[in-house]
């Protein structure tokens, strides 16, 4: 009997050890892919501007670079500039456009890394920098008025260029 007890005891120890290894790999969520992109292309000297054709056009672009990509969130700041760039891919993805506090990337970035999935976020030429720099990735170079179209993908502290065509 003692030997039937010694079996019993091993199983269950194993069981244990199996379990708690499964529980080990099933708590690791999957690396978060940020995508930061300046607004699309606006008039210059105009306050909170509209798109230009271009810039509506780059917006469209945007739907299409992100076909096979899925994403769980995307954040706009208030500005008409910023909700049309994104308004199209949050239509084809069937997203609300969540807004933010331009002013405040530290509260931005908490609330992106509260929540599972990759995630598009489109800021303006004095944001997109430290957002980008926040998140781990490297931090862009100082944007001037003509900067558009740069997409920046912050995936695990590295980060990628890409640029979106009209």
């Amino acid at each position: 009997m003692a030997e039937a007890d010694r079996a019993s005891r091993r199983r269950r120890v194993l069981g244990l050890a199996a379990a708690l290894a499964l529980a080990g790999c099933a708590g690791k969520p999957a690396p978060q892919t940020i995508y930061v992109v300046r607004h699309f292309d606006t008039p210059e000297g105009v306050k909170d501007a509209r798109l230009t054709a271009v810039g509506e056009a780059r917006a469209r672009s945007l739907v299409r670079w992100f076909e096979g990509k899925s994403l769980a969130a995307i954040y706009v700041t208030p500005f008409a500039r910023t909700r049309a760039s994104a308004a199209p891919v949050a239509a084809a993805k069937g997203l609300t456009r969540i807004d933010y506090d331009w002013t405040d990337a530290a509260r931005l970035v908490a609330a992106v890394r509260g929540q599972p999935g990759d995630v598009l976020i489109v800021g303006h030429s004095n944001t997109v920098p430290e957002i980008v720099e926040r998140f781990g990735g490297t931090r862009p170079a100082p944007m001037v008025h003509a900067d558009f179209g740069d997409l920046w993908i912050v995936r695990e502290g590295m980060t990628q260029r890409v640029r979106i065509e009209p």
